[in-house]
């Protein structure tokens, strides 16, 4: 699995966007949001239980990431059409703000080193890469358990200033100064 220091791979994927007829897709690629940080997270299958939590979640912190200069992306190994369907069904689901990456020949997931073993799906991994392409943080979970979202979003913080930040540390509270 690739892990901080490493550069995220090249990719072009076909995305969901939109809801509205003809503007549903976007192709998506690695430079397609250049000078932010990017927040890309996979979840194993579209129309199953955790996943949507996560995603609805992710939807609803968008701004929070916005305002820090980062783009959020989201991804499984289904492809633009399920994730459509999924998106039209899902109540949850309908307004997301950020796009659904269509990683349908595992490319980039297997590039990443996050489809799982047995099941072949992509692993609950969160990638939190820097504006030149760097990844500097990565957390995966296993199958059953969804993520943190409020974690990512204080980890981004974290590395954002540039500073020491100690446990539990959290946006506004003071770094660790080396004497």
């Amino acid at each position: 699995m690739l892990t901080i220091g490493d550069t995220l791979p090249d990719f072009v994927l076909q995305s969901v966007v939109s809801l509205e007829k003809g503007k549903e897709f976007q192709e998506v690629t690695h430079q397609s949001f250049p000078g932010q940080w990017l927040v890309l997270f996979y979840w194993p299958m579209d129309f199953t239980f955790i996943c949507p939590t996560e995603i609805a979640e992710f939807g609803r912190r968008n701004r929070d990431f916005q305002d820090r200069g980062a783009q959020v992306l989201g991804a499984s190994t289904d492809t633009h059409f399920v994730h459509l369907a999924w998106r039209r069904s899902h109540e949850d689901l309908k307004a997301l703000p950020f796009p659904m990456l269509a990683d349908t020949r595992r490319e980039l997931a297997s590039a990443l080193g996050i489809l799982h073993k047995q099941e072949g799906v992509a692993l609950r991994a969160t990638f939190i890469v820097d504006p030149e392409g760097v990844i500097r943080w990565v957390s995966v979970n296993d199958l059953s358990v969804g993520r943190s979202v409020p974690e990512v979003l204080r980890v981004l913080d974290g590395l954002q200033t540039d500073e020491l930040c100690p446990c539990n540390w959290e946006k506004g509270e003071p770094t660790l100064q080396v004497a």
